[in-house]
């Protein structure tokens, strides 16, 4: 099979340009897959979902978008098909949001989120290995911050169109959901110029000083990197899916229907914000930036599935800046754990992890909200402390000096 990268070729334009358009591109991807996320759970609910389906489904299909990257990641090291895969990712996501809306029955919605998803787990090997070669020349946390800042300009305007065309239309799902075919068809139309542009994004890193190291598509995965992604794992397990989060609003009548995407906008906006602020942060200080996640985990549940609105939308912005350390750090991190031609491999059994602990967060979050809100506070924060045990032995392992 005849890799796509164009092996050799110049870069076609400057490193953080390329960055830039590739934020591009996932700003008018994330209009159109946050947009569907922010109603994902009132749209399921009024499909007659309880709490537990709206969490195993949820779960499941961030599990879905993590997990089935075990396949796409070592695939596209193996196949260097880097483009390819990136593209066929985004068209199954930017097909399925558009269906979500006509579904009109309970399990069409929920293959189609998860389909949705499994757009997001062909894409995000190859995108992210495209996009660390970059960042090794303007910096990991910096390009990856910056990309997952313009990621969330498209995740603002998303849930905010969505908001505006189901206050147009008395809450009907099928032209909110129908219009986001527009920035899907440009973020497609963009990513196939983007290819033509810079077919071998590897070329930045290669050329970047100092010189990062290789490694053999067969070598074996640092031992640090498994520290790492039991780390990650754990603190995941304890996230609640915003699906989850929107559910107790509508649910105990806390928040319109309509209103919740624009509280998904606003959690998004704190998302770019904790991004870049932790993406400069590492590039300063390295892993040690990341005790911030599991503490502001621990805070979603506490703040969330509160009875009154302030503290229960608090909840929900804290959530954001969590995600943002998710989207940006945590990825940038891999990138300097993992040489380069073992990286779509990393990104891809690093997810599978994160995504099967995705699933279980869904379902544990919300199983325990329909048992009980204190038990749930009291499992999440203790799977924190947990996490927080985890990352004090990842960055011991990686300052350690090595002998030998």
């Amino acid at each position: 099979m005849k890799p796509d990268t164009g092996a050799g070729a110049a870069p076609g334009m400057r490193p953080w340009r390329f960055v830039v358009w590739f934020g591009t591109v996932s700003l008018l991807a994330d209009v159109v897959y946050e947009g569907a996320r922010s109603v994902t759970g009132p749209l399921l609910a009024s499909l007659g979902a309880s709490s537990l389906v709206v969490g195993v489904v949820t779960g499941a299909g961030e599990g879905a978008a993590l997990g089935l990257r075990l396949v796409s990641g070592p695939l596209a090291d193996r196949t260097h098909r880097f483009w390819g895969l990136a593209i066929a990712g985004y068209a199954l996501t930017v097909v399925s949001v558009p269906l979500l809306g006509v579904a009109g029955v309970l399990w069409a919605a929920c293959v189609l989120v998860i389909a949705e998803r499994v757009g997001k787990a062909v894409r995000s090997p190859a995108k992210d290995t495209l996009l660390s070669h970059a960042t090794a020349a303007t910096g990991r946390g910096r390009g990856f911050a910056v990309h997952e800042a313009m990621d969330q300009i498209g995740a603002l305007v998303g849930p905010l169109l969505v908001a505006g065309v189901l206050a147009l239309t008395g809450d009907d799902y099928a032209p909110a959901l129908g219009v986001l075919a527009v920035p899907g068809a440009a973020a497609l139309g963009l990513l196939v110029w983007l290819r033509s542009r810079v077919p071998d994004p590897e070329a930045y890193e290669r050329g970047a000083a100092p010189k990062a190291p290789s490694a053999a598509a067969g070598g074996r995965l640092p031992t640090a990197f498994w520290t790492y992604a039991a780390f990650t794992a754990a603190t995941t397990t304890g996230f609640a899916t915003f699906g989850v989060l929107s559910y107790h609003l509508v649910q105990r009548h806390l928040l319109a229907t309509a209103w919740v995407p624009v509280l998904y906008a606003g959690a998004m906006a704190v998302d770019a914000v904790a991004a870049l602020a932790t993406g400069w942060l590492y590039d300063r200080y390295g892993p040690r930036v990341l005790v911030a996640l599991p503490v502001l985990t621990a805070a979603v549940p506490c703040l969330a599935f509160t009875h009154t609105l302030a503290p229960a939308a608090a909840g929900s912005l804290v959530w954001g800046a969590a995600m943002g350390i998710q989207e940006s750090t945590l990825r940038a991190v891999v990138a300097d754990l993992v040489p380069s031609g073992r990286r779509a491999t990393a990104y891809g059994v690093f997810a599978g992890a994160v995504g099967a602990a995705s699933l279980a967060g869904g379902a544990l979050t919300g199983g325990l909200y329909g048992y009980s809100i204190p038990v749930l506070i009291t499992v999440v924060v203790v799977i924190q402390v947990l996490a927080l045990a985890l990352l004090g032995v990842t960055t011991t392992r990686r300052t350690r000096p090595r002998t030998g």
